[in-house]
């Protein structure tokens, strides 16, 4: 079973386009309600990981975001992702599962508080189609709540059922910072400091850093690459010789839509 929590942090893109306004009788009329936006992403990564843990056994993973928000503030959307740590965590148990696949729902609110400082509230959770084997289930469901300004952010996540297969671990916490700034025409640099506690299952509770550059290639095409490292103890995430939590470079490419 697995013995990791997982967040996409995950944050949906609020936007907004203006109707044209018309002239009438020398009065101009007033401008229609903003338009709903859609937006999406696909992304090819060395592997996918997450808050520091491999979800894919250090293989390759392609992901798909799609996102809906509108100019009230609410957002929803999906992720979708290939996945092989239950296979492996199967396999070290003894039995096996054919899921591979991860599908994330999420929901939430976005408003501005105060000048430049955006709250960011929702709920988020984890789905993992054929994994019924798994006793606890690794379907997860968290609430958080973030706040931005400029950029920094800051967020909590809060696991209101048991945490991706750790047994008695519903009220589990994943608390983080971040930072995101533009250091050069097209260059942006990110950096995260953050820590997952999962309750009655202190081996399991970690700190996670992570540090990169992401590279705006134009027409929706970006380029990834960042450092992710965690202070795991020893042997807490390592199934199949593989230590899913060691530190290691992360590079990847996406297009947006």
């Amino acid at each position: 079973m697995k013995q990791i929590n997982k967040t996409i942090g995950v944050s949906a893109v609020l936007g907004s386009a203006l109707f044209s306004v018309a002239a009438l009788a020398q009065t101009a009329a007033p401008a229609a309600a903003p338009t709903p936006e859609f937006t999406g992403k696909v992304a090819a990564y060395s592997e996918y990981e997450y808050r520091g843990i491999s979800q894919t056994s250090e293989k390759p993973a392609l992901q798909l975001n799609l996102d809906y928000a509108n100019a009230s503030g609410f957002y929803l959307g999906t992720f979708v992702s290939n996945i092989k740590w239950l296979k492996d965590a199967a396999k070290a148990s003894g039995f096996s599962t054919s899921a591979q696949l991860e599908v994330d729902l999420y929901s939430g609110f976005k408003t501005e508080i105060a000048k430049d400082v955006t709250l960011d509230v929702g709920v988020l959770a984890y789905i993992y189609p054929s994994s019924g084997s798994f006793s606890p289930k690794p379907n997860t469901t968290e609430i958080y709540a973030g706040v931005t300004s400029g950029a920094f952010n800051v967020k909590y996540s809060h696991a209101v059922t048991n945490t991706f297969g750790n047994p008695n671990s519903k009220g589990s916490g994943f608390i983080e910072a971040n930072w995101t700034q533009e250091i050069a025409p097209k260059l942006t640099a990110n950096a995260q400091l953050a820590r997952q506690v999962i309750k009655n299952g202190g081996v399991f509770s970690y700190t996670v850093y992570k540090a990169g550059l992401t590279y705006d290639l134009g027409d929706g095409w970006s380029a990834i690459g960042y450092f992710k490292g965690t202070n795991a103890k020893k042997g807490a995430y390592e199934f199949l010789n593989k230590d899913w939590s060691k530190s290691r470079l992360v590079i990847g490419v996406s297009k947006s839509f």
